[in-house]
């Protein structure tokens, strides 16, 4: 998915964790993309511009974790089709209001 996006791997991972759980951290990126220990740097900029970006909203008083941004948000209001992302599905955050 990444080369067809042409997005690093941690960019794809942290839209994917943010519509399946709804919250993103270091951690969480470094384990879905399989990235090598020593890149949580990286992931943290990637994030960081993501949320500049309001694709992800940090969360106040957790150190590197965000949610879905407004970016994110009005996306999955727009009927896009996610029943594959995982076995059960996306769930909608926030996007009823």
């Amino acid at each position: 998915m990444c080369r067809e996006t042409k997005r690093e791997p941690a960019w794809v991972s942290a839209i994917r964790l943010a519509f399946l759980r709804g919250q993103v951290d270091v951690d969480g990126v470094m384990e879905e993309a399989n990235l090598i220990p020593g890149r949580e740097g990286t992931v943290r900029d990637v994030l960081s511009t993501m949320a500049d970006r309001n694709l992800l909203e940090p969360v106040d008083g957790a150190d590197d974790r965000y949610v879905p941004g407004p970016v994110l948000v009005e996306s999955d209001r727009y009927n896009l089709d996610f029943s594959k992302a995982s076995d059960g599905g996306a769930h909608r955050w926030r996007s009823s209001g």
